[in-house]
Formats: structure tokens, C-alpha cells, sequence
């Protein structure tokens, strides 16, 4: 499973998504999508949205910390 979360460093949301997948010990890639202007353009592109976190598993977006999608997504019960 591809688990990329596209973040800020100051976003406390993004926080959340980081330290949830975390403890469901799940590997994830986090891209800072301040310093990364192109990965900012790509984030925008998959979701449509600008506002962060947005998590892309396997293809699927989350936009937020949508925990019930998550759960449904990555099969946490």
C-alpha cells in the first residue's frame, strides 16, 4: 500500500494524519508541500484543493483528517 501524506510543518490536521498512521504502524511518504513548490502543484492537481493535509493511498485522496474514510481506506477497524 502507497500512503503518501502531503503536508506543512505547522499544520496541526497534518499532525493528526502523521501520528495516526503512525500508530497504526503504517509507513507513509510525507511531502512538505511549503518547500516543494512542484509537489504543492501536484497535490492541487490529484485533489483539487490547496488546503492541506491531503493523503493519497493507493490513488485514493482524502482530503483532511477524514478518520472514518481513512479507516475504510486502509481497513483499521
Amino acid at each position: 500500500m502507497n500512503i503518501t501524506v502531503y503536508s506543512t510543518p505547522t499544520c496541526p490536521f497534518c499532525k493528526k494524519v502523521k501520528a495516526y498512521l503512525e500508530e497504526h504502524k503504517l509507513s507513509f511518504s510525507d511531502v512538505d508541500v511549503m518547500n516543494d513548490q512542484g509537489k504543492a502543484a501536484e497535490m492541487i492537481q490529484k485533489s483539487g484543493q490547496m488546503g492541506v493535509p491531503v493523503i493519497d493511498i493507493d490513488g485514493e485522496i482524502v482530503v483532511g483528517f477524514d478518520q472514518k474514510k481513512l479507516d475504510t481506506l486502509l481497513e483499521i477497524k
